[in-house]
């Protein structure tokens, strides 16, 4: 079996750190996120990925082009014009004539592939949607499902008064040829809501298997943010890797703690290569700084990351932010909660944003 990675959108929801960077391609504990999800093939069996690109390809192709240290090897299939997830999907037909795994570039989780595999095939269908359950259902289009796990029909954000169910799309896949068949090809087209309600209204069976375990949509800046403060607070299976221990702190290699840093409250800090924290500074909760961060004298940083070659001045103090690539933060400056700061940014000292 392949998979298929759908990484072709453009991330708007996550500007401005999407204008140079392809979304799976930003960084999460300095990794690129895309890694993440091939991580999770390779410990399924999967030694296969296709990635459907449109936006920025040439990165993703400077990024994966020698392979990757999972050992899933990858093949680049590019759109012409964007085509959705759907058309992408279509568009890869022919690739392969046997069950087809794919899921959604933005999608954080625990999915155990082979359980999905074996839940699609007791139930023969030719589709079926991995499912999480989610605590406030209104935000969300929810799947409702049968006793039998069938899916019976799809609610886009209902309010309380509406809800049946609390089970949303989890962003994975699993496809029949004969399913793919029925997209339209070299047009535009939505899995969710072109091909799902479609088979519906054809009578054709789909699967919804609810996935238990850690899953996230990095595809806001609030969720970019919260995945890092997931991983480093233990709430995920996922560990920074590459990356030694020590009390509190994960340090890359060249990593340097200032005399007398501390670390305050649950969490843990994670320093990229020859990123450095000068002496006295505070650290609270949980705090991802990239390679070449350097975080100066007596500065504050609490819940937040901050990307590569970043500099953050004397007694400056970050809450629940995130900072782009060689950003300059002036000493004694104040980055509240929910800013985010796109690369090279610049921050006067004294400032308060």
């Amino acid at each position: 079996m392949k998979a298929l990675l759908l990484i072709g959108g453009k991330g708007t929801r996550l500007r401005p750190f999407t204008c140079r960077t392809p979304k799976p391609l930003l960084p999460v504990l300095n990794r690129p996120f895309v890694e993440y999800q091939l991580d999770i093939l390779k410990r399924h069996g999967i030694r296969e990925a296709i990635l459907c690109t449109a936006y920025r390809t040439g990165d993703f192709r400077r990024a994966l082009s020698n392979g990757h240290s999972s050992g899933v090897a990858l093949r680049f299939l590019q759109e012409r014009v964007p085509l959705g997830t759907g058309g992408a999907v279509r568009n890869a037909q022919g690739l392969d004539d046997d069950t087809l795994l794919v899921l959604n570039g933005d999608v954080l989780n625990t999915l155990d592939v082979g359980a999905f595999l074996r839940a699609h095939r007791r139930a023969r269908t030719e589709a079926s949607i991995a499912l999480t359950r989610v605590k406030d259902p209104t935000l969300y289009g929810l799947v409702e499902t049968g006793a039998d796990g069938l899916v019976k029909r799809f609610l886009e954000k209902p309010s309380w008064d509406e809800i049946t169910c609390n089970t949303i799309n989890a962003g994975a896949y699993l496809f029949e040829p004969s399913a793919v068949a029925l997209i339209p090809p070299g047009v535009p087209y939505s899995l969710e809501r072109g091909l799902f309600p479609s088979l519906l209204h054809r009578g054709r069976r789909v699967l919804g298997y609810v996935t238990p375990g850690y899953w996230m949509d990095i595809g806001t800046v609030e969720k970019y943010l919260q995945v890092h403060l997931d991983i480093l607070g233990g709430a995920t299976p996922f560990r920074p890797a590459g990356l030694k221990r020590r009390g509190a702190f994960w340090l890359g290699a060249g990593a340097r703690l200032g005399r007398e840093t501390a670390h305050e409250g649950a969490g843990t800090v994670a320093l990229g290569a020859r990123a450095s924290v000068g002496d006295f500074a505070r650290l609270a909760g949980s705090v991802s700084l990239g390679a070449d961060v350097v975080v100066g004298r007596g500065a504050s940083l609490e819940d937040c990351v901050v990307l590569d070659g970043a500099r953050i001045g004397d007694g400056a103090r970050l809450e629940r932010c995130v900072v782009g690539r060689r950003c300059r933060i002036g000493h004694h400056a104040s980055i509240g909660a929910g800013r985010a700061l796109g690369d090279g940014s610049s921050l006067t000292p004294f400032s308060q944003l």
